[in-house]
């Protein structure tokens, strides 16, 4: 029984919490410097009872361009006032930000980019020369500028900023005022804004990333859909995996599945295994690995379940088991008993702990083929 319908019968009422009307939009965009101060317009959108309202700007400029990223909406953050963070002064490549959570219809009003910007005065140049990028395409034919007296070095990085189930690459070139790769100085976060860094050519692979986990009766047979929400910058040496699990006991299956980057001892490989077939206990996997961008793109578990073996049902023999497949939990003594298939010997007892993108542990008791196995 719920807090609320408990406290509901015992006579006592609970004031519900407002459910707010927040501001909502989002941009990403490279924009000309000279724009700033930018302005906007955004809609309007009622939050679920309890959540708040967000506002998220950031703003990289770099010479003659800058980046803009505003997010608008309802969050179930912590409320915080308005906070203003400067990730990277310039001269060069400079990254600021502005944060707001708060508790009141439309409170997250902030209309201009003001918060961050101000004219910059006149600077003087030095005799470092850099090309200097914004794109979320190619910096082939980035303009070689002459840079601020303070600003020594040329930086040439990939950033990957995450929100949601929303993901944006950003080639940036640009003058620094020392070296490496350490453009976001430390920073991962940026209100619900995750980012990455690399500056390695060779380490610019981006993978779809996520898990899936489903239980039902007939994932054996019924191809589910199979996608991600987010994207994943490698690392050197890593290339795109794609992998699924399936366990079907009869009465019930579970499909396990996980994108992401990997470091595979094999490239551009496919595979698909029955690891224990019918009768009796399923087990098949399906993994790819491959080195194109995002090319760990399957759209549906059809991709395993196409090269299933399908035998005839075969004929009841004589021995029952209690079957179950249990996620989060155990197996109980009150399982399900049914008749096993014929060519099915004994009873099957054990637990699978997976390990990697879903740390798991699944208990099952079913029909077994092999006789003195008790574990897998």
């Amino acid at each position: 029984m719920s807090p609320f319908l408990l406290l509901a019968l015992l006579g006592i009422t609970v004031p519900r919490v407002q459910a707010l009307t927040c501001y909502w939009g989002t941009l990403a965009s490279v924009k000309n410097a000279s724009e700033l101060p930018l302005q906007w317009t955004t809609s309007r959108k009622h939050c679920e009872e309890g959540w708040s309202c967000q506002e998220v700007l950031m703003l990289m400029e770099n010479g003659p361009q800058v980046y803009v990223v505003l997010i608008k909406g309802c969050t179930q953050a912590a409320d915080h006032e308005d906070l203003i963070t400067q990730h990277r002064a310039g001269p060069g490549v400079s990254i600021a930000s502005y944060t707001r959570v708060c508790r009141e219809d439309l409170c997250n009003h902030l209309s201009t980019s003001l918060p961050l910007w101000a004219p910059h005065p006149p600077t003087a140049l030095g005799s470092v020369r850099c090309p200097v990028c914004l794109s979320a395409q190619s910096c082939r034919s980035a303009a070689e500028l002459t840079c601020p007296a303070e600003s020594t070095h040329c930086y040439s990085g990939h950033l990957l900023l995450s929100a949601g189930n929303r993901s944006t690459h950003l080639r940036v070139q640009g003058c620094m005022s020392q070296a490496g790769c350490n453009l976001l100085n430390g920073t991962r976060e940026i209100g619900p804004i995750s980012l990455q860094e690399t500056c390695d050519s060779e380490a610019m692979l981006t993978c779809h990333r996520g898990v899936m986990l489903r239980t039902s009766q007939d994932l054996t047979q019924k191809p589910v859909t199979w996608s991600a929400n987010t994207e994943q910058l490698c690392n050197r040496g890593e290339v795109c995996q794609e992998t699924l699990l399936l366990i079907d006991v009869g009465l019930r299956s579970l499909l396990v599945g996980s994108k992401g980057c990997s470091k595979a001892r094999t490239q551009d490989s496919q595979a698909i295994s029955i690891h224990s077939g019918p009768p009796g206990v399923l087990v098949a996997s399906f993994a790819r690995f491959c080195t194109s961008d995002k090319c760990n793109s399957a759209a549906s578990s059809s991709v395993l379940l196409n090269s299933l073996p399908r035998p005839a049902a075969p004929a009841p023999g004589d021995l029952q088991c209690p079957t179950c497949l249990s996620v989060f939990g155990s197996c109980t003594q009150n399982s399900d008993t049914v008749m096993c298939p014929k060519g099915t010997s004994h009873c099957y007892q054990g637990h699978i702990a997976l390990r990697g993108a879903l740390d798991n542990q699944f208990f099952m008791y079913h029909s077994e083929r092999k006789m003195g196995k008790n574990s897998m």
